[in-house]
């Protein structure tokens, strides 16, 4: 049974149980769990009320003289898949083993970057964390870049994969900050790509973030300033990735990582190491076409589509008009013909219109 199948029947079978899982002690909480639970919009301690969140509605509280986070699980959950109806098990899961590593000297910095949890329950639909006065990320300079990679090469080295690097995770207050982990899941770095082993070696940490974040962003990129803004911010992200994964690797030997495991990384360094060298122009369209198609099919896959799933299927759809042969010519159209293609993104287009979250 692969990896994932093993995963999420272990999940499923945990959430049928009565088992209850708890991050923390409700001694350390500044309202008592009964204030918790009984918040709504109007509750005298609610600041500010966030409604959008596809798993989890989230609200600003201020107690004992400071702002917090609560979220609360959404039933029913908006995802229509069973990694959706689990996100908040997975979630208060690794909530309680990041926290763990976080007191550990070894990791407290490298860390620094995962939010805080102060009390967690499954049963109870609660997590509560200090509140992140921090802002959604609408540019990805050096900094920024840089921080988010430290962070997941700490993550990576310890055996936790994001899937979910998607812009509304992600907060900046000096430092990017981590805050959702409800498509978080163990791996074993040394023997496995991801959390499904061997299976999806194209899915790794700097593929998650390009395709769920950064693609987008260089999507409006292309749009506001031309194709060669694009590039330049397309060569500073893989030259700050090109450097994390030369370390990753570079651990992984001295931990005894497995001939797979180093031979699957070198090759992705070796990769663009020559398209640093020779021009970005064939990778960037490998890794958009790559990048949009793979979002779209998460967004149909739960069926949860934005404006920004509509946006993706017109840069395909221009794509192909424009690159076809070119696609041919990459292998990225997986042995079907342009006029397929276009077919199958007219009706991803059409299914996409029918599946817009409201909010």
């Amino acid at each position: 049974m692969p990896p994932e199948q093993q995963r999420r029947q272990s999940q499923l079978a945990f959430a049928a149980s009565s088992a209850e899982l708890e991050v923390g002690s409700l001694a350390g909480c500044p309202l008592p769990l009964e204030h918790l639970l009984a918040t709504r919009p109007g509750s005298p301690w609610v600041r500010r009320h966030f409604a959008g969140g596809l798993t989890a509605e989230v609200y600003q509280l201020e107690a004992s003289g400071r702002l917090w986070t609560l979220k609360r699980a959404r039933n029913p959950c908006k995802v229509q898949n069973p990694d959706g109806q689990t996100s908040f098990l997975n979630e208060v899961q690794r909530r309680g083993e990041l926290q763990a590593l976080k007191r550990q000297a070894d990791w407290h910095e490298a860390l620094a970057g995962i939010v805080e949890t102060r009390y967690a329950s499954y049963r109870h639909g609660l997590l509560l964390s200090p509140w992140i006065a921090g802002e959604a990320i609408s540019e990805w300079d050096e900094r920024r870049l840089l921080q988010l990679f430290d962070t997941l090469l700490a993550l990576l080295q310890l055996g936790f994969f994001e899937w979910d690097l998607c812009p509304g995770n992600l907060l900046d207050d000096g430092r990017i900050r981590l805050f959702d982990f409800g498509y978080m899941y163990r791996f074993d770095p040394l023997r496995a790509c991801n959390s499904n082993g061997l299976l999806t070696p194209q899915h790794h940490g700097a593929e998650r973030f390009e395709t769920r974040c950064y693609y987008a962003y260089l999507l409006g990129l292309e749009r506001e300033r031309g194709q060669s803004a694009a590039l330049a911010a397309l060569e500073l992200e893989k030259r700050i990735a090109l450097e994390c994964y030369q370390r990753l690797r570079s651990r992984l030997i001295k931990r005894g990582a497995s001939a797979s495991v180093l031979a699957w990384l070198g090759g992705i360094i070796g990769q663009w190491h020559t398209a640093l060298r020779g021009g970005l122009d064939g990778l960037y369209l490998r890794e958009a076409w790559r990048s949009h198609l793979s979002d779209l099919e998460d967004d149909l896959g739960g069926q949860t589509c934005t404006a920004l799933t509509l946006q993706r299927i017109d840069w395909l759809q221009q794509c192909l008009h424009e690159c076809g042969a070119q696609l041919q010519h990459l292998e990225l159209l997986a042995g079907r013909t342009p006029d397929a293609w276009r077919a199958e993104l007219e009706r991803a287009l059409q299914q996409a219109h029918e599946w817009q979250v409201r909010e």
